[in-house]
């Protein structure tokens, strides 16, 4: 049997993700190269439609593509997906056309309420980071008895 929290795991996650109609699907360049139990590895290659006016990556698909990778690694970590409580982006250099961008997401840690998920994308041929961040996000969704007082 298969890791539940393995590389394959990650794939299907990112996959149906990717093919709703819902905004997810707007991370569907970044291809999973590795992860597990709490980290996910991808990576992207700038293309002329991921540009702002100024010709590099644009700020808000750089945080769309954290906010989707961080939860993957979250979720290889066998927790709900949960909801942003936090979600913060440092933006540290530019990104142009053909670059390709790693994204690394670590799960620092996922409690019963709350888990913490950080992450840096990085230009893969020159090691340099482009933006770092990470987010909260609120995972206690287990349906709670109540009495009949």
């Amino acid at each position: 049997m298969a890791d539940e929290r393995g590389l394959p795991r990650l794939k299907q996650i990112a996959e149906y993700m990717c093919k709703s109609e819902s905004f997810d699907r707007v991370a569907g360049m970044v291809k999973i190269t590795n992860g597990g139990d709490g980290r996910c590895v991808g990576e992207f290659t700038v293309g002329p439609e991921h540009l702002n006016r100024g010709g590099t990556l644009h700020g808000g698909l750089t945080a769309t593509i954290l906010d989707n990778v961080t939860t993957y690694a979250l979720m290889s970590k066998s927790s709900h997906p949960g909801v942003s409580s936090s979600l913060n982006v440092n933006y540290l250099a530019a990104a142009k056309p053909g670059d390709v961008i790693e994204v690394d997401a670590n799960t620092v840690h996922a409690g019963r309420k709350m888990a913490y998920i950080e992450c840096v994308l990085r230009n893969k041929a020159t090691g340099r980071v482009i933006a770092s961040g990470g987010q909260t996000k609120f995972v206690d969704f287990e349906k709670k008895e109540t009495s009949d007082k």
